[in-house]
């Protein structure tokens, strides 16, 4: 790879021409707004021209709305040598069809560009996405040096990108495969087949689709195992071969997900923690990551130790006091959710919300991630609204009332217009209930750790600000009905995370009237 030394440039001139080009860039085209964009440009400039790793982040509005990638475009639209940029798919499309034509224009700079892996010598922006940065570097031969500079939009996703990189999988049709590589053995492979369909098929059913893979499961496993040891042809029959590594390893975390009504099954097999994975991960090389919440400290400490970065720069950008507060509804007095009388309590607080918003134009959503209670929720609230009740759609119109859990909630965020009320009936805690969750609880308690403020708590916070970022940008309303903010240790965490926040104790139609809010304290 050519490197342009750094003699060339005097001390700062990347970081000058950066704040000048862009302050003038924003001013111009009315975006100005966010006051963060010079600062976030200046960071990743001199990460670049020191060639030393930054963690940046940003609040959830500002992950939601995409405001900060202006500024590390910038960046490397100025920057006169090779740089790669991970992104996920539609980010990317956005950023290669919009915002960098229209910021390469304004600055008339023509940054070389390319989608995938070019030639090493390459010298202009490589944009990958994140399966194919991870597939590049875990391959014996990465095509890219290991030493071009890295920029990692989305860092939040991180450990989910990777896990779901290293995961084995075994579909239906992955059987037929073996079957026809391995015809000599054909009999016998359908034999533990059929074995292990029946012994899966014995566990309950459960509102996830999934259960562990159990003893006896694991014993038909490795009986095919032995078998298939003796006929090389499995080895060129993917995904077995990775499949087989992943789950011989006595840490991993090994689950079937079944689907009932076809009668057929898939097999997951991953490890519990992929620290291994992000060894050797950022050597070599100047990584600046962008994020929301990536972690509750602004040096990060907890988020670097998971990830396997050393010590370098970071930065936390919380969010506006005046223009991304919400309006937080938290109630107390209502019965804690594991007890009989939470349903009917909820119920009649959903009632009281739903018609004090009765007269807002934008659809309102409401959050059950229980899957009997959500169903349960959307019938009695249909017999009091008809039709504007929906359950878990895109179809949605203003004055629409949204039940939904919160997978679909996050995935749905980007289609459906920021609403003015969202309900949330419990926290986003992982249930023990998920064979993969409890899966994960038993590695962390086999280790002696702390499993709910290591595992459970960081992933209940980072769902709940994901949640709630659209309401930011109008100062909506959230409904907390969960009374465990209010009576457990970790309550104080919950609202840290939610803030900035106006609090209130009572809700009526006045907030929902007019489309600007203003942020006031009724506590």
């Amino acid at each position: 790879m050519k490197v342009v030394p750094f003699l060339v440039f005097k001390p700062i001139v990347i970081e000058v021409e950066v704040h000048q080009q862009l302050h003038a860039f924003l001013r111009e085209q009315g975006e100005a707004t966010w006051p963060h964009h010079l600062t976030i440009a200046r960071l990743v400039a001199r990460a670049l021209r020191l060639q030393r790793s930054a963690l940046i982040q940003v609040s959830a509005s500002a992950s939601y709305q995409g405001r900060y990638r202006l500024s590390y475009l910038a960046s490397i639209m100025l920057w006169p040598g090779s740089v790669m940029v991970v992104v996920p798919e539609p980010i990317r499309q956005q950023l290669l069809q919009c915002e960098i034509p229209r910021l390469s224009e304004w600055m008339r700079v023509e940054k070389p560009l390319c989608l995938g892996f070019p030639d090493p010598s390459f010298g202009g922006a490589i944009f990958v996405s994140p399966q194919e940065w991870l597939a590049d570097h875990l391959s014996p031969q990465p095509q890219l040096p290991a030493t071009i500079p890295l920029i990692l939009d989305g860092a939040d996703a991180l450990e989910e990108w990777v896990c779901d990189h290293v995961t084995a999988v075994l579909q239906p049709h992955h059987w037929d495969a073996l079957l026809w590589t391995c015809p000599s053995l054909a009999a016998q492979i359908r034999n533990l087949r059929v074995a292990l369909t029946h012994a899966l098929f014995q566990h309950p059913d459960n509102p996830y689709r999934c259960s562990l893979i159990e003893a006896p499961e694991q014993e038909i496993l490795i009986r095919l195992h032995h078998l298939l040891q003796e006929h090389r042809g499995f080895r060129h029959c993917p995904p077995w071969p990775s499949f087989w590594q992943q789950f011989l390893d006595p840490e991993s975390l090994k689950w079937a997900e079944v689907n009932r009504e076809k009668g057929t099954f898939s097999l997951h097999a991953a490890p519990v923690s992929c620290s291994e994975v992000f060894q050797g991960l950022w050597s070599q090389r100047a990584v600046v990551l962008l994020g929301s919440h990536l972690d509750s400290e602004p040096d990060a400490t907890t988020f670097r130790q998971r990830v396997g970065l050393e010590a370098l720069t970071c930065v936390q950008f919380g969010a506006e006091q005046q223009t991304e507060a919400i309006q937080l509804y938290l109630p107390d007095g209502l019965p804690m959710p594991n007890t009989p009388q939470f349903q009917a309590a909820l119920v009649q607080h959903l009632q009281r919300l739903l018609l004090a918003s009765v007269s807002s134009a934008h659809p309102t959503i409401l959050i059950v991630d229980d899957l009997p209670l959500k169903g349960q929720i959307a019938t009695v609230l249909a017999s009091y609204f008809g039709s504007r009740v929906r359950v878990e759609t895109l179809e949605l119109r203003g004055g629409n009332i949204l039940v939904t859990g919160w997978e679909f909630w996050q995935q749905a965020q980007q289609y459906i217009p920021p609403p003015q009320l969202l309900v949330i009936a419990t926290l986003p805690i992982p249930s023990p209930e998920d064979p993969r969750v409890a899966g994960r609880m038993a590695y962390y308690k086999r280790r002696r750790q702390d499993w709910f403020r290591l595992f459970l708590l960081p992933e209940a916070l980072r769902t709940l600000q994901r949640a709630i970022a659209p309401l930011r940008e109008r100062q909506g309303v959230v409904a907390l009905l969960d009374n465990r903010v209010l009576h457990r240790s970790y309550g104080q965490q919950v609202l840290s995370a939610l803030s900035p926040y106006g609090r209130l104790d009572y809700v009526d139609e006045t907030l929902f009237q007019g489309e600007n809010l203003t942020l006031v304290d009724r506590a």
